[in-house]
């Protein structure tokens, strides 16, 4: 149903409870009210890349891997997917009586923070760095998650609202200042395109904001509800609302928190603050109509799921989770995710001139690297060695060796350092060529708390390798054999002297249970990689030239705003094919392009379209993207794109945070940025109109 008609469902409903009954359904985990027919509700679920945390489901590639993929399309659908599965367990898990966390349909994904600085742990479960990339991700994303039927397939939620990236350590206590500038054109633009396209709920972050808690921040609610518009619920972050009182002494009680929250709008306490709530109230410090004007909203929502009255959904059936078709969607995610950053003309391997082949590398064999964190599980998984040993059978013989631990100096605890390198030398030394496979996993790069990387609460000090696994890269590239480095990792990762030593690089970032296989088939010229950076590259020595971390100022960081020469740029990422464009030209409502792929094997490639806005004073540093497309270009053939280009983003945003036309609008349309480290790495020149 549609919202006006639960709101007025809703209204009755509430208005038939008592004011501690209302209050308690302010709760994550709301109990049930028997006398009302009210079952149990938690309203705590995830589904960040595929339904999380509630046993087996399809698992994508992690959220920064689908930003790599450039295609809204495809995250719709895999929104979709995620709302069916949802669904099919809710189904299942409700006709058991189990209502427990990670059951509901009110899934608090996608993150559309912006990931500014390459040290926040967390920027892995984002779509990057690009507010129009994000936004229309996320956009997508929320489309396929709550449907467009006439029941809310499921309720997608916006977070973390609205200035929040790091550091994590900090995070409870933490004031983010940002400019006006700095909000309108970065931090805000991605929740406004989701508060647009109609998202249900919206999650505020632990940090204050310009001096106000996000949770209770009058300033933020009077974007939110009065100049956007949103009719959704609002949700706190987990235990946020106590660090009102405990971290931003911005409160001294409990109950003086919870009544801060509820009178700025926070309708559901993910946390245990809002057991205050009738002291609260009996102190005088909330009302009865504050109280019931929440509660309106959470049914309000639980109306439109179809929860209260039954729905068309509730006949989901739990084959659905883990179905050929959803699998089929999560493997063209992590094809389309991996992102190519170096070949010398080594990939794709030529298994046929293969006899022996060394996989070697601690992530090699990880099921830990495929998944990212906020993740489901799966029935199977293939890691990078797996897809391997699959896809090349009896035909080439594959050696291993796990090389080094994550980060430790040894892997056995009674053994001397680099207990595992002699080994990896050994099959390096026997092999025709190499596949090391590095990089991170969720316990060194995360959110505070669910990491092993306690020194900075899931965050990264530095932009390197462990030193256990660069001690590994460079025995190996010692060795001199023919040298593929696959990336597992969430983020920038400067590989040093590695970067240039290996004949090619792969990043695959979190690719999903099951993303070995699809590792494998690009590295065997199965598939081409077409996946473009979503975030940029630095070099490990470039974080001491660039703000502070608890600095939320946009400048000398992102693509827009960078100063030195990036490692690897934003929107970058080569391909198995030979695509150019041939012909660009302006027309009425964007640009219009001819590629022609001149190389011998069928690619996506990303067209991309950047502005710069000549002559004036409040444009970004650099040209920003302002449109792109995913195209299949089949060998040897010519296609033609057509990309709208909205006035909107043509437009720049001033001091007071106000879009105004200025400047002169020039267009630069590539497979990547304007810039002379793009054109240095592919050789192509953008082409400007």
């Amino acid at each position: 149903m549609n919202r006006t008609e639960a709101r007025v469902k809703a209204e009755a409903l509430v208005g038939r409870m008592t004011v501690e009954e209302a209050a308690g359904q302010l709760r994550y985990d709301a109990p049930a009210i028997d006398r009302l027919g009210i079952p149990a509700y938690n309203w705590w679920n995830e589904a960040l890349h595929g339904i999380a945390r509630a046993g087996t489901a399809t698992s994508f590639p992690q959220a920064i891997g689908l930003a790599a993929a450039f295609d809204p399309g495809l995250v719709r659908r895999l929104g979709d997917v995620a709302a069916t599965e949802g669904r099919a367990k809710y189904n299942a898990a409700a006709a058991h009586g189990d209502r427990d966390i990670y059951k509901g349909l009110t899934f608090w994904s996608p993150n559309v923070n912006i990931f500014r600085d390459p040290r926040w742990g967390r920027g892995h479960e984002t779509y990057g760095e690009d507010p129009l990339l994000t936004a229309e991700l996320g956009v997508s994303y929320v489309k396929g998650l709550q449907g467009d039927g006439e029941t809310m397939k499921s309720a997608a939620c916006a977070k973390h609202f609205a200035v929040h990236s790091g550091p994590e350590g900090l995070r409870h206590r933490f004031n983010a200042v940002a400019t006006k500038k700095d909000m309108a054109e970065t931090y805000l633009p991605a929740f406004k395109a989701l508060v647009d396209a109609g998202v249900e709920a919206v999650m505020g972050a632990y940090n204050r904001t310009n001096g106000e808690p996000c949770c209770g921040s009058a300033s933020l609610q009077k974007i939110l509800r009065e100049e956007w518009g949103f009719q959704g619920h609002f949700v706190s972050d987990c235990w946020a609302i106590r660090d009102f009182h405990t971290g931003h002494m911005v409160t001294d009680t409990p109950e003086e928190s919870a009544a801060l929250a509820l009178e700025q709008g926070c309708d559901v306490n993910c946390g245990n603050t809002y057991l205050y709530m009738m002291k609260a109230y009996e102190k005088g410090l909330v009302t009865e109509a504050q109280i019931r004007r929440s509660a309106v909203r959470l049914f309000t929502c639980r109306y439109m799921l179809g929860l209260m009255e039954g729905s068309e959904f509730d006949a989901v059936p739990y084959e659905k989770v883990e179905c050929a078709e959803h699998l089929a969607a999560a493997r063209e995610a992590s094809e389309k995710a991996c992102v190519l950053l170096k070949n010398d003309g080594m990939l794709p391997l030529d298994a046929s001139k293969l006899r022996t082949l060394g996989v070697i590398g601690p992530n090699a064999d990880s099921r830990a690297a495929l998944i990212g964190n906020y993740h489901g599980t799966s029935s199977r998984y293939i890691t990078v060695l797996e897809g391997l040993q699959d896809a090349l059978g009896d035909d080439v013989r594959v050696l291993y060796s796990q090389g080094c631990h994550l980060f430790k100096d040894k892997d056995e605890n009674l053994s001397m350092a680099d207990d595992r390198i002699s080994e990896a030398l050994t099959v390096a030394e026997h092999s025709d060529a190499v596949v090391l496979v590095l990089g991170l996993d969720e316990s060194l790069e995360g959110e505070e708390g669910d990491t092993g990387n306690a020194a900075a609460s899931g965050d990264k000090l530095d932009l390197l390798l462990p030193a256990s696994q660069r001690r590994l890269m460079d025995a190996v590239l010692a060795v001199g054999k023919p040298t593929v480095i696959c990336l597992m990792a969430g983020s920038s990762i400067d590989l040093g002297k590695g970067a240039e030593q290996a004949n090619a690089i792969l990043l695959t970032w979190y690719p999903g249970a099951r993303g070995g296989r699809t590792v494998a088939d690009i590295l065997l010229g199965r598939v081409s990689p077409s996946g473009k950076l979503p975030v940029t590259f630095y070099y490990n020595d470039q974080l001491a030239r660039m703000p502070e971390f608890t600095d939320y100022s946009m400048a000398g960081r992102t693509y827009r705003y960078i100063e030195d020469k990036p490692l690897y740029p934003f929107g970058y990422g080569l391909t198995y094919g030979d695509c150019r464009v041939v012909a660009a030209q302006r027309t009425e409502g964007g640009v219009a392009l001819e590629i022609a792929n001149e190389g011998p094997m069928d690619t996506d490639e990303v067209a991309q379209v950047y502005a710069r806005n000549e002559g004036s004073e409040n444009a970004p540093r650099n040209a920003r993207l302002v449109a792109f497309q995913r195209v299949h270009v089949p060998a040897g053939q010519t296609v033609r794109v057509a990309l709208d280009i909205p006035a909107e983003r043509l437009k720049v945003v001033n001091a007071e945070g106000r879009l105004v036309d200025e400047g002169t609008p020039v267009f630069y349309v590539g497979f990547g940025q304007p810039d002379a480290r793009t054109a240095e790495l592919t050789g192509r020149e953008s082409i400007r109109i």
